[in-house]
């Protein structure tokens, strides 16, 4: 069922990025008078085909979903009827053909700004930056970090929220810069805490950058009362339900739930003893974690949440709500900052700064789609947003066969003052897939081993 829900979410998240990316190439294409001959989401044996449109478009759902394609009229491609050649791609001036290329990888950054005015519109539950007393040892720990206190500013950028503070911090982490964060504690007495990161190896960095410099979100003493217990999970398995309360694990007892969290997070696939008080009575039942891979080790989970106490998160969470026109200028901003910020780790990528292990393949998306599912749809929206900038920056990069690639020939064309040669474009290509074949077999080697080895 897990893998199904997963599966479900993938499936949805890529024909959504890829229709948004084709239809780009087709309305620009359209708009210059170039003739389409087919829209293809997906490839090799077609599912579904239907034609319509004036010049009657074949509209295609084809059996492999990793990808997709817009076919034009192209005299390169096949012959042309004599009274059509006006209509072909190869024959507009070039200025039109590199608005049609562009059109695609522009197209799925302006989704990613559409999804985030819509969030900013809606309005967005997100949490508030108030931070736990860090592990013994770490960076926040050495910066003197407080439990209760409230993060104001980094660097002098306000901060409103823990996606804020995760965001600034990355940015100067990265680089090896300190930061500065300023702190204002349950008694309003305001601090300023400096953070060293000149230890951070940010070669090898996987997960949450907070938690790799010791910056843990503040979780108030809950009782240890199961709230819900997700369908096929470990937690139903076991019988465990919802009103349980967890009183001892492994005959040790429990006070709170983040006792509860913690010992299930440190046995991945190992059997555990959870003693339950239900309707009066003690019983223990047996689970077995599962293992999933989180900031390059594995971890337990069982798939049961704590009964919340509404009371208390509302101190922790705030609505994030702007007017249309604010929530667009913040959309474009946040889209513009995380392009810059993929080119950013691309170039860090390139000269050996970064670790080759942080380029993510099909199965590690299909997770993180059906985990953000899972939370709900803002959290599946913000995913999708993430995914349409990837995808739209990495289809601009100079590669051949990449949309990237055909603007750099166009490029040369402009220079050199005509086409490039068949031959110059042939090597081109087959440069462009080998690379492209190595960096998906990383891909999946990636996913591949965090899945055996988290």
């Amino acid at each position: 069922m897990n893998i199904l829900w997963y599966l479900g979410a993938f499936v949805l998240a890529l024909g959504l990025l890829i229709v948004a990316h084709e239809l780009g190439h087709f309305l620009v294409a359209r708009l210059c008078g170039v003739k389409v001959l087919r829209f293809s989401v997906g490839f090799g044996k077609p599912l579904v085909t239907r034609r319509f449109g004036r010049d009657g478009t074949e509209w295609m759902l084809a059996a492999f979903p990793l990808g997709g394609y817009v076919k034009m009229l192209d005299e390169q491609e096949g012959p042309v009827a004599p009274e059509e050649v006006h209509r072909a791609f190869n024959r507009q001036p070039v200025g039109r053909r590199a608005a049609v290329v562009i059109a695609g990888p522009v197209a799925n950054l302006l989704l990613a700004v559409l999804i985030y005015w819509g969030l900013f519109i809606h309005g967005v539950e997100e949490l508030r930056p108030i931070l736990a007393q860090p592990p013994a040892g770490s960076a926040a720990a050495r910066a003197a970090i407080q439990e209760g206190e409230t993060v104001r500013s980094v660097e002098g950028n306000p901060i409103r929220s823990l996606p804020e503070l995760r965001w600034e911090v990355l940015r100067l982490a990265v680089d090896h810069q300190p930061v500065t964060l300023e702190t204002v504690n349950p008694r309003g007495e305001i601090a300023f805490r400096r953070i060293d990161t000149s230890a951070l190896d940010v070669s090898e960095l996987e997960g949450d950058i907070l938690r790799e410099l010791g910056l843990a979100l503040f979780r108030p003493k809950l009782r240890p009362v199961v709230g819900r217990v997700a369908a096929a999970s470990p937690a139903e398995t076991a019988g465990i339900r919802a009103g349980d309360e967890v009183v001892a694990i492994e005959g040790r007892p429990v006070a709170a739930w983040n006792e509860v969290v913690e010992a299930i997070r440190n046995s991945p696939g190992r059997p555990v003893t959870l003693d339950v008080l239900r309707e009066g009575r003690q019983e223990a039942l047996a689970v077995t974690p599962a293992s999933v891979e989180e900031g390059g080790r594995s971890i337990g989970r069982i798939g049961v949440a704590v009964r919340e106490d509404p009371a208390v998160h509302a101190g922790l969470t705030f609505q994030v709500r702007y007017g249309p026109a604010d929530a667009l200028g913040r959309a474009i901003s946040q889209t513009w900052d995380t392009s810059a910020f993929t080119l950013r780790m691309i170039g860090r990528m390139l000269v050996g700064d970064l670790s080759a292990r942080n380029i993510s393949g099909p199965i590690t998306i299909a997770d993180y789609a059906g985990q953000s599912a899972r939370l709900g749809l803002s959290h599946y929206l913000k995913f999708l947003a993430i995914i349409s900038i990837s995808l739209g920056v990495l289809n601009l990069l100079p590669i051949p066969i990449l949309d990237g690639g055909h603007l750099l020939y166009y490029f040369a064309e402009v220079v050199k003052g005509g086409p490039l040669s068949e031959r110059v474009m042939e090597i081109g290509q087959q440069i462009g897939i080998g690379l492209l074949a190595f960096l998906m077999a990383l891909a999946f080697y990636n996913d591949i081993n965090r899945l055996v080895f988290g």
